[in-house]
């Protein structure tokens, strides 16, 4: 028994290592493409950042004997997902092209929140009172950073909550996802899904493509391989330790962003900012522990 409790233990100590390497390298794929983004079109940053990463879960797919195109790559959830892929990772690369990196990445700690609340609406799980209040006071963290109504609110905000609905849509999509696709596979159509957005706001946006220098290069490709990378770590995560263990460390992404929004882009923590976070960080941990007191 104690020998059990000592795995389990580990087990969730290596998990939530795993789970702040992801949401460090996920803070870093975040400023490489933040800094390409100076220079190159958000389309074709989006363009070469679904490439790279396609390719790369690609041939970790092949490396596994799996094929990389079975019937349920199109099915239903899978559809469904790529929309909301497409339009969460569109919004949320412009958010963080044109507003503040620490922002953007706040506002996207909200996601989980959201998830819960579709959750309960879509497939029908149960969710009580406290954790439905827990979802509106981190909801209110959002609109006290966004500020609506106020001489600092700024239209470009409503960037990073679209491509936060939109992220809780695909991860409530993954959900009904057939599990006969790997991670591999859904890393493989997710990454293709980016190249899709950036191709239509290429297109509506209407700018040509820039040649990148090596300086560019090197935050592109930094920003793909920090992207699989970090992916990959979540998925070692998500499988090492309790998901109840693993999961509030997500949250680590919000320190790891506002850090280098700081030091890189010189950005400034304002007190809406930090009640906003708060709240967020809050709401997500009190639904948690419910969740899992509750079980």
């Amino acid at each position: 028994m104690i020998a059990n409790v000592a795995i389990d233990r580990k087990a969730n100590l290596l998990g939530s290592i795993w789970m702040v390497a992801a949401m460090a390298i996920f803070a870093i794929e975040d400023a490489f493409v933040k800094a390409a983004s100076v220079t190159l079109p958000v389309g074709q940053v989006l363009i070469f950042f679904g490439l790279g990463g396609a390719v790369a879960f690609a041939c970790l797919a092949r490396l596994n004997n799996e094929p990389l195109f079975i019937n349920d790559v199109v099915s239903r959830p899978m559809r469904i997902r790529a929309i909301f892929e497409i339009f969460g990772r569109l919004f949320y690369v412009l958010a963080i092209a044109l507003t503040p990196l620490s922002s953007a990445t706040v506002i996207l700690q909200a996601t989980p929140l959201v998830v819960v609340a579709g959750a309960a609406l879509v497939f029908g799980e149960k969710v009580g009172w406290r954790r439905w209040s827990a979802i509106f006071i981190g909801l209110v963290g959002v609109i006290i950073i966004v500020q609506p109504g106020t001489n600092s609110f700024s239209m470009l905000s409503i960037l990073a909550i679209v491509g936060m609905i939109g992220f809780a849509g695909r991860d409530l999509a993954s959900r009904a996802a057939p599990a006969t696709l790997s991670t591999s596979i859904l890393g493989l159509y997710g990454f293709l899904s980016i190249v899709v957005a950036g191709a239509a706001f290429s297109v509506w946006q209407g700018k040509s493509f820039v040649a990148p220098d090596i300086r560019i290069s090197f935050f592109l490709i930094g920003a793909v391989v920090a992207g699989v990378a970090a992916y990959s770590c979540l998925m070692k995560a998500m499988r090492t330790g309790e998901v109840s263990a693993v999961t509030p460390f997500r949250y680590t992404r919000l320190l790891f962003g506002i850090t280098l929004g700081v030091i890189l882009f010189d950005e400034q923590l304002s007190t809406a900012m930090i009640v906003g976070s708060g709240l967020i960080v809050f709401s997500g941990l009190f639904i948690l522990w419910r969740r899992k007191s509750v079980e």
